[in-house]
């Protein structure tokens, strides 16, 4: 369905992969409404580019995902956007603000905002404001630079356009003491217990239609994945890490159980992980909830969309403890501070009432951060820390953080291993500053889980940012710490290539802290090194700095300076760099240590040329997680 352009309104186009665009873009459609601003809010894809010209005042909330890549929503809109018979005038007269939404830990933060906003200017558009770069790095998260944002934003808006603020900018209409409605309808069905049931609880194809049913469902389901590609068993458990060295990193290896699979070196699988049953109990018991009741959940505008008969076709109902077990993270995310907001119009207690109304205010933002954010509290431990408050199960099911899939590289080689997949995580553990112990959610769940049990784990298969390269490819791989799980698996594979043909030198740098702790799959390299994989004599090798090992750190880029000469022995043979680990500095690092390799041997200038042209040309992958 596409919009018919509408002069007198104010006009936002979200673009979201994961749903953070999306809760920006309604927060500005609600301020713009509660000031008497005609607001439409859009997914960009339900907007037709061809009308852009007869906007006049048009936000884009736009967020940047992975390595700088667009959301899927806005892709068809770039490409419109892009065509060369676009003239220098065609959005004159259109005036528009960005606001993107990123993380600083990327080199390509805020990418897609920088670009869509550098060619709304070219093709004659006027910025209202300067672009807004919202950064998940910042303490107070996004919001640390939206409110602030938002507050010109209404001003510059209402300079030019004043007639869209019929009271001015700053004069909210009695909307704002008001709440609004939720976007979620549910309804309840009298079904006879076992109606929808299967006759054994740990057939995956039941687990299979429950995940599907419930999360094809979700108010968030844009974001959401649903039926599982296959369900995985776990065969294998073990720390890789010396217990007691602070850190736990395991090694998980699975099989599948519902269907084979098939992947290459460098993709990703992405896990669902189970909720503790208990903290789910516990919230459904907060919320006076019947975990047995039968419902269907829908969108109140997607029911006006379309017609009922598609709605029966594939709205089943399922159980409501199925639905926020599968759905809703309720013991792992922190709420947003719309959360709060809400749950203010629900608290029967004033002081209850008045505190969530300052958590919700701009004025509150840094205390609710303190509460909330810092200390990671949960949907649960908020709901009990206010007890007078009890929210309809539709704001629940519209505001608690959907329950997403946690991706991990794979760490091995299909060939190698038919029909199972290795993984190398990490086991998240920290204190917060109040002392409070946190875990992460899957990391936690997997390391519990007993390779003697059958625990089925949902399971979806997807390109990585490491293609997988042919055997006569040079490679130059940087992994430290976990990032080493995607070579484990290309040098598995580069071993069974070796039995058939030639293959090109590897030269791989590794780092940890310590040689004694954290010495991940130390056996497996020293063997591929003795056994000659590496190619030594042609310019491979292994190499490993233990950062802590000695009074001075050293770290992968430390050593890739001292083998400066192998360096250029492999890119002189057209190697590839594939670089994996942490999102934090190692990236950055890295990469000024090849281009100060590259500017000692060529010179600066022809160095960073001949650096940026590998890049050009796709020899340059990297694949890093915050």
């Amino acid at each position: 369905m596409k919009e018919k352009p509408y002069e007198e309104r104010l006009l936002i186009l979200y673009a979201s992969q994961t749903g953070n665009a999306i809760d920006v873009a309604e927060r500005l459609g609600r301020e713009a409404d509660r000031r008497r601003c005609p607001v439409t809010v859009l997914s960009i894809d339900d907007f037709d580019p061809r009308n852009l010209p007869d906007e006049r005042t048009v936000i884009f909330v736009v967020s940047t995902t992975g390595h700088g890549d667009s959301p899927d929503s806005i892709k068809g809109f770039w490409r419109f956007l892009l065509q060369k018979n676009l003239s220098k005038d065609w959005l004159k007269g259109v005036d528009y603000a960005v606001f993107g939404l990123g993380d600083s830990s990327y080199q390509k933060y805020n990418f897609v905002a920088k670009k869509l906003d550098r060619r709304l200017l070219d093709l004659g558009a006027t910025a209202i404001v300067e672009r807004g770069l919202g950064d998940d790095q910042h303490p107070a998260g996004y919001d640390g630079a939206l409110d602030p944002w938002i507050s010109t934003l209404w001003n510059a808006i209402y300079q030019k356009h004043p007639r869209l603020f019929p009271n001015g900018p700053d004069i909210l209409t009695s909307g704002a003491s008001m709440l609004d409605q939720p976007k979620v309808r549910i309804t309840y069905h009298s079904i006879n217990d076992g109606t929808f049931e299967c006759s054994s609880a740990a057939d995956f194809k039941f687990l299979e239609m429950q995940i599907d049913k419930t999360r094809s469902m979700s108010p968030g389901r844009y974001s959401l994945k649903s039926r599982p590609d296959c369900f995985l068993k776990m065969i294998k458990n073990y720390p890789l890490t010396r217990e007691g060295c602070g850190k736990d990193v395991r090694h998980f290896e699975f099989e599948a159980v519902s269907s084979s699979i098939e992947y290459e070196v460098g993709d990703v699988v992405e896990v669902l992980p189970g909720q503790d049953p208990t903290s789910v109990d516990a919230f459904i018991t907060r919320c006076n909830l019947n975990p047995d009741s039968y419902i269907t959940v829908e969108l109140i505008e997607e029911k006006d969309r379309v017609g009922n008969s598609f709605e029966r076709n594939w709205k089943v109902p399922v159980k409501l403890k199925n639905f926020v077990e599968y759905t809703m993270d309720v013991a792992s995310a922190s709420p947003r501070r719309y959360f709060f907001e809400v749950m203010s119009f629900f608290a029967s207690s004033e002081h209850e009432k008045e505190r969530l109304q300052y958590f919700a205010s701009s004025e509150g933002r840094d205390d609710l951060y303190e509460y909330n954010q810092k200390e990671r509290r949960t949907v649960l431990e908020v709901l009990n820390d206010f007890p007078s408050v009890q929210m309809p199960f539709e704001w629940l099911v519209q505001l608690v953080p959907p329950l997403k899939t946690r991706a991990f590289s794979i760490a091995s080689s299909n060939s190698a291993h038919p029909n199972q997949v290795h993984l190398t995580v990490s086991v998240v553990s920290w204190k917060t500053p109040y002392k409070r112990t946190r875990k992460g959610l899957c990391s936690t769940w997997l390391a519990g889980i007993d390779p003697q049990q059958r625990v089925l784990v949902p399971a979806w298969f997807r390109k990585g940012y490491l293609p997988p390269p042919p055997p006569s490819l040079p490679l130059i791989l940087i992994g430290p710490g976990t990032g080493c799980a995607p070579f484990r698996g290309f040098l598995e594979e580069r071993v069974l290539q070796s039995k058939s043909g030639p293959t090109a030198p590897v030269l791989f740098f590794f780092g940890c802290r310590n040689e004694e702790n954290d010495f991940l799959y130390k056996d497996f390299w020293l063997h591929l090194q003795k056994a000659g994989v590496f190619l030594e004599e042609y310019g491979g090798g292994f190499y490993v700095a233990f950062s802590r090992d000695q009074p001075q750190k050293v770290y992968v880029q430390h050593k890739m300076r001292e083998q400066s000469g192998k360096i250029w022995t492999l890119f002189a043979q057209g190697a590839a760099v594939y670089v994996a680990g942490s999102a934090n500095k190692m990236p950055a690092d890295v990469l000024s240590a090849f281009e100060e390799i590259m500017g000692q041997r060529s010179g600066e200038e022809a160095g960073l040329r001949y650096f940026r042209a590998l890049v050009k040309a796709g020899k340059y992958h990297v694949e890093a997680w915050s």
